[in-house]
């Protein structure tokens, strides 16, 4: 029998070096850590960015592991695992908050809702599971962004489709909200889905640190946000136990 590809197994190598650190890593950081020539890491790292799985940042020249890894990376979780383990969490988060309570996973550059908890209020409902959300106006759809689990289909960011005067609708107002998901660790949509309507979301991880789906919150703006239209510190507290709790039953050990 043929062996191994050495090749392939330096790859690999790379790639979980670049998901076990904190932080981006420099070409001699990787030569150094798995005792290759600079000249080989090298060639490896041009390959995998290639195939966009690493990605190098523009001004350090550092990489990091790429939106097509992260994105390949969900598809071991089955959504039902998702489901299951966010159960009891999402009941607890409604219950608390006060408020509507939605899980999300990526479909075809969407947001798919697979679990939704009513308001623990007396008012009309309507189940919002199977619905599709936008990835860019809503908060869950931010998050699976902002993290590499969701891409928008080719040619949209160019022309996202506004639902309100608040919806974020050109590339670059959509790159510093993304921006502001990954430094926050959350996401909020304030009408800019749906004009009187408030939600945030934070970000499910899997093994490996992964983020598999979004766990989020909606309202009224009213109760969502205070009166200067910023999100409630106590709202973004919950929606961030809860996330982290769901990440910790899904075997993440960090993020």
């Amino acid at each position: 029998m043929a062996g191994p590809v050495q090749s392939i197994e330096r790859a690999a190598a790379i790639l979980r070096l670049l998901a076990a650190g904190p932080r981006r890593l420099g070409l001699g950081e990787v030569a150094a850590s798995l005792g290759l020539a600079k000249g080989t890491a090298h060639g490896i790292l041009r390959t995998l960015q290639h195939v966009d799985f690493v990605e190098q940042d523009a001004a350090t020249g550092k990489y990091q592991l790429g939106a097509a890894l992260l994105h390949l990376g969900t598809s071991y979780l089955d959504v039902n695992e998702l489901r299951s383990r966010s159960l009891n969490w999402a009941d607890a988060l409604a219950a608390r908050s006060g408020e509507s309570v939605r899980l999300g996973t990526p479909l075809e550059g969407r947001v798919l809702v697979v679990h939704h908890v009513f308001r623990p209020d007396d008012t009309f409902q309507t189940l919002d599971v199977g619905s599709l959300l936008p990835l860019h106006a809503s908060s869950l759809g931010k998050v699976l962004l902002a993290y590499g689990a969701a891409s928008l289909e080719p040619g949209q960011e160019l022309q996202l489709e506004s639902y309100t005067r608040h919806t974020l609708v050109t590339p670059e107002q959509l790159t510093r909200a993304l921006a502001e998901v990954r430094e926050l660790g959350w996401a909020a949509e304030i009408q800019e889905m749906s004009m009187g309507e408030a939600g945030l979301a934070a970000p499910i991880r899997g093994h490996g640190g992964l983020v598999v789906g979004a766990i989020g919150l909606s309202g009224p703006v009213e109760r969502i946000c205070d009166s200067q239209g910023h999100p409630r510190p106590s709202q973004i507290t919950l929606i961030r136990e809860a996330s982290r709790a769901i990440s910790r039953d899904l075997g993440a050990t960090r993020w």
